[in-house]
């Protein structure tokens, strides 16, 4: 078994993980094989009839790519911000991340109207219903992240201008924990999303 520079073996480091912490990793690890089960059936779902079809990517797919990548830079501010112990920023930036998450959830929603337009619609061919399937998945993780990011924004601007619980926030590893549990997650959204999207962009 393989032995960590601490001397603790991986079992340990995983026993010694916070609750919330060990069951994050699990989520993201099911969720990322869903996402690999359902990306090898789309893979063999009929691609060839999806790419006779002459069809472009979305336009509101490209732009809402731009959006959580750029969501991905402004989430790795927030460890920044916290370490720094700006909590104005902190919270811009987590308002910011929130934000374009809600931008990017609702371009995919036009982005399934621009595949309706193109007569690529859920009922029709396999290849394209799993367009629907794959993108609403990853916007139903996504939304999960969303609720957390809107009650640490709530909690965050509760605190701001008492001395004694930004002290506490800034102090408190559970809090440290959270935030940076929450950027590790949307960041593992935004690497999904990607894969996505080139997958998408190759087929269509």
């Amino acid at each position: 078994m393989s032995v960590t520079s601490d001397n603790k073996t991986w079992f340990q480091r995983i026993e010694d993980m916070h609750p919330y912490e060990t069951l994050l990793y699990l989520g993201m690890f099911g969720s990322g094989l869903i996402f690999l089960f359902l990306t090898v059936a789309f893979l063999f779902s009929g691609l060839d009839q999806l790419g006779g079809m002459n069809k472009k990517i979305p336009v509101s797919f490209l732009i809402s790519t731009f959006l959580l990548v750029s969501s991905g830079y402004t989430a790795t501010r927030i460890r920044i911000y916290f370490q720094e112990e700006n909590a104005e920023k902190v919270i811009r930036a987590l308002g910011v991340t929130l934000l374009l998450g809600l931008l990017f959830t609702g371009l995919q929603i036009t982005g399934w109207k621009e595949l309706q337009s193109m007569g690529i619609d859920f009922q029709g061919i396999p290849s394209g219903s799993f367009l629907y399937v794959l993108s609403g998945i990853h916007v139903f993780h996504l939304l999960g992240a969303m609720i957390f990011a809107v009650i640490l924004w709530a909690q965050l601007r509760n605190r701001k201008n008492d001395e004694v619980k930004r002290l506490i926030l800034f102090t408190n590893p559970f809090e440290k924990m959270r935030l940076r549990l929450f950027t590790v997650y949307w960041q593992f959204m935004d690497g999904i999303w990607l894969i996505l999207f080139l997958l998408f962009a190759v087929s269509l």
